[in-house]
């Protein structure tokens, strides 16, 4: 293996590292994955997948599997409630009902530890004669030449070091990246100043306590004296194992922090718990300054991390890992343009950058002046009437949280768009947004016919402008599937004769009529 050569080296064979092996995988892209663990951390994250992500999964062929790895029951999906003072206090409402987006993405959401999520995913890389894996093995240096990148690897018992080749290197080693560090990608921090535990417990107690909220996996305590920040409580099983987090004191430690008196402040009862983890972590932002330098790539939490609120992160590496691949594949055989590769991080990069500041801090600032301004002990009245409107309103974001490309050059987005995480879910075919799903005439949905190329939705269109997009496909080499329907049923709420769908299940363009060879130019990075 130490003079082997890949298309591409993954630097992190976490989720997002997987899933980026995977998608290039199952392209016949050469990879090879590097992690430094033999096993999957056993600390739960990572748990809730929205149904954005479980597309991924149904493309990869493991919806099934991933369901079935599930530690809650699916009755206790990815709902839960926020709570004023303690958890069984007077006041709550529900929040993170995803499922009132459901009719605009193919599949229903899941939530499983991040350790399940990856057993799926490693069972699935290692069926892909593609990929190669190396577990028990870390990056000890990257070198890039005008060819390629050359990587040296040492295993982390017996200290034996490889060297391999790759067209590429991908970085998606966590957010101490190496890779990141030494391709000379900086980043920028927004810091909160705030120290966060972590703790996994176990506690059937605290299961009985919780039978008031059936159905529920996720709990938010607002604490007036946190001025904004949470405590956090969520289920890993069903009826013994929860995790939490809360802020605590700078400098706490295992023995000086009375972890048991801080959990009863959160839940507002005693209750008997061990505690299986105890961590610490500083709320912080950190975004990359660009996702992107030469041939290195970096993607997940060595891209952008930030605190566990509101369920983005794994998420937005699935994602990453989407978006990254489609177009490394693309360059690597050839028909993807100059432009591609760089579009990567222009589309990635802001997304994140509004899902930091649009949801998870605004959240923070939301909360934070809800609590300076009200509190039942001051004006009951006051208070429950503003809790009241927070109770009515909390299912906005949900609606908001739509990432979409508009401001990105492959794409034909509206006059001046900036790609963001801020949108609005609709179901017309809108450039640089995810398609809708709708039923064909046949009875099956689009999503069981996207197969990982460009794909023409040809609806009640000109068989000319079909046939010049046809092509100009093969002029380019741009894989390109047509797709001809009348626009009935569903399909007319997309208002368009025809749709060209990229890999990633975004519309690059829609409209009656256009320059065949123009838009597929642009669209693959001319």
């Amino acid at each position: 293996m130490s003079s082997k050569s890949y298309d591409v080296v993954i630097s992190g064979g976490g989720p997002v590292g997987l899933a980026t092996a995977i998608a290039l995988g199952q392209r016949g892209v050469r990879c090879l994955v590097i992690e430094r663990y033999e096993q999957p951390s056993p600390i739960p994250r990572g748990q809730n997948l929205t149904q954005r992500t479980l597309e991924h999964f149904h493309f990869w062929g493991i919806e099934k599997a991933l369901r079935a790895a599930r530690t809650v029951p699916a009755e206790y999906g990815m709902g839960g409630l926020t709570a004023y003072g303690t958890l069984l206090g007077d006041y709550h409402y529900d929040w993170m009902r995803r499922e009132l987006v459901r009719p605009f993405y193919f599949t229903d959401n899941e939530r499983l530890p991040q350790y399940a999520t990856e057993a799926v995913l490693r069972r699935r890389a290692s069926e892909l004669e593609t990929v190669d894996t190396l577990f028990g093995w870390s990056v000890e240096d990257i070198a890039e030449d005008a060819g390629g990148v050359d990587v040296t690897l040492r295993a982390r018992t017996g200290g034996e070091t490889l060297h391999v080749r790759g067209a590429y290197v991908v970085g998606a080693d966590g957010s101490r990246s190496f890779v990141r560090e030494r391709a000379g990608i900086t980043s920028t921090l927004r810091d909160h100043d705030k120290v966060m535990v972590l703790l996994v417990l176990r506690s059937p107690e605290l299961h009985t306590l919780l039978a008031r909220y059936p159905g529920k996996s996720f709990f938010c305590v607002l604490d007036p004296a946190l001025q904004g920040y949470w405590k956090f409580l969520g289920r890993v099983d069903l009826g013994t194992t929860f995790f939490f987090h809360a802020p605590v004191p700078a400098g706490s430690t295992r023995e000086t922090l009375d972890c048991q008196a801080l959990l009863e402040s959160a839940i507002g009862a005693p209750f008997k718990a061990e505690i299986a983890h105890f961590g610490l972590w500083d709320l912080r932002i950190a975004i990359a300054d660009t996702y992107g330098r030469g041939r290195v790539f970096i993607a997940g939490d060595a891209a952008h991390s930030h605190p566990p609120y509101g369920g983005y992160g794994i998420n937005t590496g699935f994602e990453d890992a989407v978006n990254l691949a489609w177009k490394l594949d693309a360059v690597l055989k050839g028909w993807g343009g100059p432009n591609l590769l760089d579009s990567y991080s222009r589309e990635r990069l802001p997304v994140f950058a509004s899902t930091a500041q649009d949801f998870i801090e605004k959240s923070i600032e939301v909360d934070r002046a809800f609590l300076a301004a009200h509190a039942p002990d001051q004006d009951r009245t006051a208070f429950e009437r503003a809790w009241a409107e927070r109770a009515s309103g909390a299912t906005g974001e949900v609606h908001a949280f739509e990432p979409h490309y508009e401001g990105s050059s492959i794409v034909f987005g509206p006059p001046n768009g900036a790609s963001s995480a801020r949108g609005a879910h609709d179901h017309t075919a809108r450039a640089g947004h995810h398609l809708s799903p709708v039923t064909l005439s046949d009875g099956r949905n689009m999503f069981e016919v996207l197969d990982g190329r460009f794909t023409l939705l040809a609806l009640d269109a000109e068989s000319n402008q079909v046939a010049a997009f046809e092509a100009a496909a093969k002029r380019l080499g741009v894989p390109l599937r047509v797709i001809r329907d009348n626009a009935g049923g569903d399909r007319q709420r997309l208002q368009a004769q025809l749709i060209l769908v990229r890999p990633d299940q975004y519309v690059a363009w829609s409209g009656d009529t256009g320059d065949a060879d123009a838009i597929l130019r642009r669209c693959v990075g001319g």
